[in-house]
């Protein structure tokens, strides 16, 4: 059944458009690929530490952290085909995140938004900074326009911009670029530091969120399930709560997950 964007949705609700667009219970998502970048996170792959500094996991605890927190097979006999993302800990990740967002708007404090998936997250977040505003929040907008070569997607040109006070990457030619990596988050934050304007909240994904997470700002995230650093950087305590999600589906299918997200938070 389609979900009319502008109605309030219940968690079951959500819970079936979730499952039925493949946003979270049996995803696009490969087992094989998911193996594979916990192993890279393992090793300490730069592309795969988010800009984090996690303390030294080995395989078998990734996994069962990956199982605990995003609802991934625990079966390491498991090697090939589909994988999934639990819907009800997407939910109860939502939930989470939607408290601090209402603690956000209580408060109007200061908050950063960036994501490393623009073409596909990109209205979650734009939603959510107007709704923020609007509540008398402070949105900076630091480092626009700052640029550097990317180290993990060869050396191309990056450049930030911002739509709608949320932070992405731009190629030279103007082009969304998804990336992983933490430098865009940090020389925003390098921006801010001393200015008397320091972030009291992020929202973030990939790179963007772990930057923010390991400079001690209070983070909520987005991860896909072959994303585990920022699950890793949750389960020790350096990210207030990440969000189980593919993050790749069609952007339409994310907006019943922003009006849940908006009416749980208390800003319809």
């Amino acid at each position: 059944m389609a979900v009319a964007s502008g109605s309030r949705i219940d968690r079951e609700t959500l819970r079936e458009h979730l499952v039925r667009t493949r946003i979270a219970g049996e995803v696009a998502t490969s087992r094989e690929a998911n193996l594979a970048n916990f192993r890279l996170m393992v090793a300490r792959d730069p592309g795969y530490q988010f800009g984090l500094r996690l303390r030294d996991w080995t395989f078998d605890e990734t996994l069962a952290m990956m199982a605990r927190l995003c609802g991934v097979s625990p079966d390491p006999g498991h090697t090939h085909g589909v994988d999934t993302i639990d819907p009800d800990r997407t939910i109860d990740a939502l939930d989470v995140m939607a408290a601090r967002i209402a603690h956000a708007a209580r408060t109007r404090c200061t908050v950063l938004f960036a994501t490393g998936h623009p073409a596909t997250l990109m209205g979650v977040y734009r939603a959510v900074a107007a709704k923020l505003t609007a509540a008398g929040c402070r949105i900076p907008t630091p480092a626009a326009n700052w640029s550097y070569a990317s180290t993990t997607d060869g050396l191309k040109y990056r450049e930030i911009t911002y739509t709608s006070g949320v932070a992405a990457l731009v190629s030279r030619t103007g082009d969304y670029r998804h990336t992983h990596d933490p430098q865009p988050m940090q020389a925003m934050l390098s921006e801010l530091h001393g200015t008397g304007t320091w972030p009291d909240l992020v929202m973030a994904d990939h790179g963007w969120a772990g930057a923010a997470a390991e400079a001690g700002i209070e983070t909520v995230g987005f991860a896909d399930c072959n994303d585990p650093a920022l699950f890793a950087a949750h389960a020790e305590g350096k990210l207030t709560t990440t969000v189980p999600l593919d993050d790749g589906i069609l952007p339409t299918h994310y907006q019943p997950l922003t009006t849940y997200l908006l009416a749980r938070a208390g800003l319809t």
